[in-house]
């Protein structure tokens, strides 16, 4: 009786691999060194996502966090000695989720302040690119905080924010103050002069929250860096807050002229009495 022909590329099958992968399928199934195809399929997934090219951010950002001096002075000197940063830049979308996944926020202690802020920025008021500026400060409860602080600053770095402000306004970070019962997250724009830019932070704001986490109206307000009783502007730049100050003035008094003017205008109604 004639033998069967060996059977051609067998020993594909076989060349080069481990021994323990010859005697696998004969293993058991429920044994730990058999891979699934669940296992397969999620192990695939990673691999994708090693492969993926970092989804970068538009701009550039710095975490800093600011831990309070035991002294009541409000010497901004001092308050930046206090202010460290922390990790590395923030240059793509993954390395935000790296930060924010990996900074528990409900461990931030009373008085403790967290920052997201671009390249540049520094979250002082004093600092020269902040001196015109000011702040929406939201209120919100410490259950709340973490997620709205999350959501905030997606929409900073998600450039959402940036894309409501008037032209020549820019956004400089947001920023989270940790108190008794509640988180304070404030968003900071470069400058406060800008109407249009105040009304519309708010706005985006109430808008992109889930309304069960949007802060009530008393719970949220603006204010310029340098009407803070602790702000005290540098020598060489108190010339240019002078300056924006000296023109919001001239504004409101034009505004101020034009109602008036308007109001001059107006007809005189004289009431008709009826006829008899």
């Amino acid at each position: 009786m004639s033998q069967n022909p060996p059977r051609p590329g067998l020993g594909l099958f076989t060349r080069n691999l481990p021994s323990s992968s010859l005697s696998q399928s004969t293993t058991d199934p429920n044994s730990p060194s058999v891979t699934t195809p669940a296992e397969q399929r999620d192990d695939a997934k990673r691999n994708f996502l090693k492969a993926m090219r970092p989804l970068p951010t538009q701009h550039y950002w710095n975490v800093w966090f600011d831990r309070p001096s035991q002294q009541t002075s409000a010497n901004p000197e001092e308050y930046h000695s206090n202010l460290e940063q922390l990790g590395s830049t923030i240059e793509s979308v993954q390395d935000f989720w790296r930060y924010a996944n990996n900074t528990p926020v409900d461990q931030i202690r009373m008085k403790e302040s967290l920052y997201l802020f671009k390249v540049g920025f520094k979250p002082i008021w004093e600092d020269r690119r902040n001196v015109l500026g000011g702040s929406w400060t939201f209120r919100v409860p410490k259950q709340n905080g973490p997620d709205v602080w999350t959501r905030v600053q997606l929409l900073a770095i998600g450039e959402k924010l940036q894309s409501v402000l008037e032209e020549g306004d820019q956004i400089c970070g947001v920023g989270l103050s940790v108190r008794f019962n509640s988180h304070l997250i404030s968003i900071w724009h470069r400058d406060s002069s800008k109407k249009t830019s105040i009304d519309n932070i708010l706005a985006c704001v109430l808008e992109e929250l889930p309304r069960e986490l949007a802060p009530k109206p008393d719970n949220y307000f603006y204010k310029k860096h340098s009407d803070h009783a602790g702000f005290k502007a540098p020598p060489e730049l108190q010339a240019v807050i002078d300056s924006q100050k000296a023109r919001e003035r001239a504004a409101e008094e034009k505004a101020g002229q034009r109602v008036e003017a308007v109001a001059g205008e107006a007809p005189e109604i004289r009431e008709v009495p009826p006829s008899s």
